[in-house]
């Protein structure tokens, strides 16, 4: 199977249609076999096609399609909703070295009303977030300059997230990044019809994507990389 071939059937969509309104164990196990063959296999063959493009313009987020595929289990543990499933399929390729902690990456998620592909850093760690946004103090042209690239812009849509109402601690408030420091994520989305799963195009759609955002995701990586040195303390932090 080429690049650019993988996709869903119409199966895989009315099984997440299904599950949207039976979303309990009892309904799930008796259609385990559909998942399996409607929803993970053909999930799996995205994700490696992808990982064929990744490998292209960006290496270090290439990993193995299992590890990369997200569960379709929700954690309930902490959460009022207790109902069992997702009702969308989602990937996360993080990059190499940051596997374990929430650095900047790609992500695919897809469901009968809409395929999202996007790329950023979503929820960094304390230190993580310590570290982006000092480097922020010195690159924010660089960074609002890609956010700004004419491909980029024509692909996707900044994500502003998760914000604060004044400067962090430590900050100055009348830095010409402040817009960029108030932020506790960064990233870019584009949100395409959920009709798209279930075309030949799938893929290269995605990997187009992907591909504009590549620049963005190794700025918000660069601050978290091992053995980066840290930026001086120069406000107080």
């Amino acid at each position: 199977m080429s690049i650019g071939e993988a996709h869903f059937s119409p199966e895989s969509m009315k099984f997440l249609r299904g599950l949207a309104r039976h979303n309990d164990r009892e309904w799930f196990n008796e259609r385990k076999e559909i998942y399996e063959r409607a929803i993970k296999q053909p999930m799996l063959a995205v994700i490696g096609q992808i990982n064929h493009a990744l490998a292209e313009f960006a290496p270090e987020h290439v990993r193995p399609a299992q590890k990369v595929m997200m569960r379709i289990y929700r954690d309930t543990r902490f959460s009022k909703d207790k109902l069992p499933y997702k009702t969308h399929l989602a990937a996360w390729w993080a990059r190499e070295g940051l596997e374990k902690t929430s650095g900047g990456g790609f992500y695919l998620q897809v469901s009968p009303k809409e395929v999202l592909a996007a790329a950023g850093c979503y929820m960094p760690e304390r230190d993580q977030l310590l570290a982006i946004r000092r480097y922020l103090l010195d690159h924010h042209e660089e960074f609002r300059a890609l956010l700004a690239e004419k491909k980029l812009t024509k692909l996707a849509e900044p994500f502003e997230g998760l914000s604060l109402t004044r400067a962090p601690k430590g900050f100055p408030a009348d830095h010409p990044a402040i817009d960029l420091l108030l932020r506790r994520q960064w990233g870019v989305s584009s949100t395409l019809p959920g009709d798209l799963a279930l075309e030949p195009g799938l893929v290269e759609m995605v990997a187009e994507r992907f591909r504009a955002m590549a620049p963005l995701v190794e700025f918000l990586n660069r601050p978290l990389l091992p053995g980066r040195p840290a930026r001086p303390a120069s406000f107080g932090l």
